[in-house]
């Protein structure tokens, strides 16, 4: 019996043990298996990660002006990459130091790291102290991973191992370098160097390598351009940390703890705001795609001349507020302006206001670009489309020189008088008058161009023909929607002052239209050119109509509309240009150029209404012209207009723009003109009949439309001056 006893209480003994020891290991077997499941987890959702993002990082597109000096930047971080071998080895040891003083050791993930930190922060009872690796670190910054969660731990730590086995040590810490955020807006060791000491980061010295080694943990708050004290604190730390780690010995680090915290900031290139940027922005989404903008590190070559540019926006500010001050203004002055207190202003700004554009006549660079008065109280830009305004009298040149190219002469006599009902063709009883509202008789045609007679003009225009003109405005990009009547001869449509500044380049080009353009040429981040401008040139005038309507338009600046540009704005320089008023003067501009530049302004409200009473663009739009042109001339030097063509003389008739004749000469009617040679007629005057006159000049290839001149618009001139 007893030994039935012994041999139960054995087995209840073995059972006793067998479960004491089983769950323990049943425990075990589960977390086990737990633990292998959070790390197949984690591990698997790590492997969806794209490594190389991990070594792509957005640098700020970089700006540059016509010389190749930095002008701005666009989207992006603001980082300037550098390799290891550029950063200073204080900075270096700085950072291993205070960062992760076992980078070298571990795989990614400094186990006794977290084990210490744990301890820490368990004493301390709140998580005082992280344990990220440099390689943890890099895996956030570059990856989304989410928030500062256990699960983004995890997972973070995860990735850490992939970048381990994707990249060296050495990668890894160039990337880090890199990457970092030092505050102030400054991206990566270069930019903070540069921000903070005005100096590379190859140049950085202990104290201050180890100044932005303390920043990294908290940058804002210890930025020794707003906490001197915070920052030299962290500094020391960092000194004492190197000691501990016996990688500086404690002299040096004393010495270095006694250097003053003196940041010597050098003022980084910054995002400017303003009009021209707009149009670099716009021309930049023309060319490329969002992403490769948005990644970054492009260097944006543009035409864009500062001086200019600035130039241009004082000129604009200038005449506008001077404009406010006069007595018969009537309108809110921008200096009572009061934005609104959230957004950006509104849509239509209820002040005066402008735009310029300045383009170089050998390429068709833009050199300056100013939309509007203050680019933070109003972003919409009055220089490009589609901000088209109508173009009033500004148009007639274009006119002058389509009638020009068919065979009218600047000396051909045209009426000044009123339009009659039915006289101009598809018009009907369409019979603008003069904006001064006087009437002059029969006239040079000349005369209508330089002093902008409207009269004088439409019947040029009819002369010219409707078709051609519009065909013409088409080539020269001033508009691809200009209706078809006859009031486009006196600029009845609307264009953007871009556009229209670009087609006025066309007079000092010999009739050649260069298109205009902003961006030069765009290297992406490996510094090999994406983009080239083309230099598009193509003709778009005859060359010898539109210099025949240059020489007209150097006179509108000396007798003129515009010749209050030399007789009291204290304009010297050569150079052509037309004004242009609108219907009720709500459109004021001046188009002109000189050997150089071309130049374009307007003047108006963003809801059209009349600016002054009478008010002209020679009075409003002309002194911006002529103080950007005076300044600009510094560095664009105007010369002579001179003609790209043969020049000769001749003696032609006023009536039938053709040679004179002695029967001209007795009827008065004849005058001398150097024309360009394939623009003098070929044939005598048949309308006075007589032998041609000795000093005419002949040539071959009469112009068709000249060979049937004069037509029924001249026909009534005969009596006037004595013909049959």
């Amino acid at each position: 019996m007893q030994f039935f006893a012994r041999l139960r209480s054995r087995k209840k003994k073995g059972g006793s043990r067998l479960f004491r020891y089983g769950w323990k290991v049943t425990l075990l077997i589960l977390l086990v298996g737990a633990g292998f499941a959070i790390f197949l987890f984690y591990g698997t959702w790590a492997q969806t990660f794209d490594m190389k993002n991990v070594g792509e990082m957005p640098e700020r597109n970089t700006v540059y002006d016509v010389d190749g000096k930095i002008y701005s930047r666009l989207a992006g971080a603001n980082r300037l990459k550098v390799s290891l071998s550029e950063v200073s080895p204080f900075f270096i040891t700085a950072v291993l130091a205070r960062e992760d003083s076992r980078f070298y050791e571990h795989k990614g993930i400094d186990w006794r790291g977290i084990l210490r930190a744990l301890v820490r922060d368990v004493m301390s009872g709140s998580p005082k102290e992280g344990a990220s690796s440099i390689t943890q670190q890099l895996a956030r910054n570059s990856l989304p991973l989410g928030g500062r969660t256990l699960s983004r731990k995890l997972l973070e730590a995860m990735v850490a191992l992939r970048i381990e086995r994707q990249f060296t040590k050495q990668q890894i810490l160039e990337l880090y370098v890199n990457r970092i955020y030092f505050g102030n807006g400054c991206y990566g060791v270069e930019t903070a160097s540069q921000a903070y000491f005005g100096k590379s980061a190859s140049k950085l010295n202990l104290p201050e390598a180890a100044l932005l080694a303390g920043l990294i943990r908290s940058p804002n708050r210890f930025s020794p351009l707003k906490n001197p004290e915070g920052s030299r604190i962290q500094r020391n730390a960092v000194l004492d940390r190197m000691v501990a780690l016996k990688k500086l010995s404690s002299a040096d680090a004393e010495a270095a703890k006694r250097a003053k915290i003196t940041p010597h900031p050098r003022r980084m290139p910054f995002v400017q705001e303003n009009y021209a940027m707009d149009a670099v922005q716009r021309h930049l989404n023309l060319i490329l795609t969002q992403d490769q903008i948005d990644n970054g590190g492009l260097s944006i070559y543009t035409t864009l001349d500062p001086s200019v540019q600035n130039a241009a926006q004082d000129a604009l500010e200038t005449q506008l507020a001077k404009i406010e001050h006069q007595s018969n203004f009537h309108h809110p002055v921008k200096a009572n302006y009061h934005p609104p207190e959230n957004g950006e202003g509104d849509s239509a700004m209820p002040y005066l206001e402008g735009a310029v554009v300045v383009v170089d006549n050998a390429s068709g660079g833009i050199r300056a670009l100013v939309g509007g008065r203050d680019y933070a109280q109003s972003k919409f830009n009055r220089a490009l489309a589609p901000a088209n305004r109508q173009v009033g009298s500004a148009f007639k040149p274009f006119v002058y020189t389509v009638a020009f190219s068919h065979g009218l002469l600047p000396g051909a006599a045209i009426s000044d008088g009123p339009i009659r009902p039915g006289e101009i063709d598809g018009a009907g009883n369409w019979s603008p008058g003069n904006s001064d509202g006087t009437y002059g008789g029969v006239l040079p045609c000349s005369y209508g161009l330089i002093h902008s007679r409207n009269t004088m003009s439409v019947r040029v225009g009819q002369f010219a023909g409707l078709d051609t003109v519009q065909k013409v405005a088409n080539t020269l990009g001033i508009s691809q929607n200009i209706p078809h009547g006859p009031a486009i001869y006196i600029g009845s449509f609307e264009t953007d002052l871009k556009d229209l500044t670009a087609a006025y380049s066309v007079f000092p080009n010999a009739g050649m239209r260069k298109q205009a353009y902003v961006i030069e040429r765009i290297d992406d981040a490996n510094h090999k050119p994406i983009y080239l401008a083309a230099h598009i040139s193509t003709p778009a005038l005859d060359p010898g109509a539109a210099w025949m309507t240059s020489r007209l338009m150097e006179e509108v600046l000396t007798r003129g509309t515009a010749a209050s540009a030399r007789s009291s704005l204290g304009f010297r320089l050569p150079a052509a240009g037309k004004t242009g008023t609108t219907n009720d003067y709500k459109d004021a501009w001046f188009l002109g150029y000189t050997s150089t530049l071309t130049c374009g302004v307007w003047v108006g409200f963003d809801q059209p209404t009349t600016i002054i009473s009478r008010g002209y663009g020679a009075a409003l739009a002309l002194p911006v012209w002529t103080q950007v042109m005076n300044k600009a001339a510094q560095h664009y030097p105007a010369d002579l207009l001179q003609p790209k063509m043969a020049i000769q003389h001749a003696t032609v008739c006023s009536i039938s723009s053709q040679l004179a004749t002695t029967g001209c000469m007795s009827a008065g009617t004849a005058y001398d003109i150097d024309l360009p040679a394939d623009k003098v007629p070929t044939a005598a005057c048949q309308v006075h009949g007589g032998e041609q006159w000795p000093f005419a000049q002949q040539f071959n290839g009469l112009p068709q439309k000249a060979a049937t001149f004069p037509g029924k618009l001249f026909k009534s001139f005969r009596r006037l001056f004595g013909g049959r």
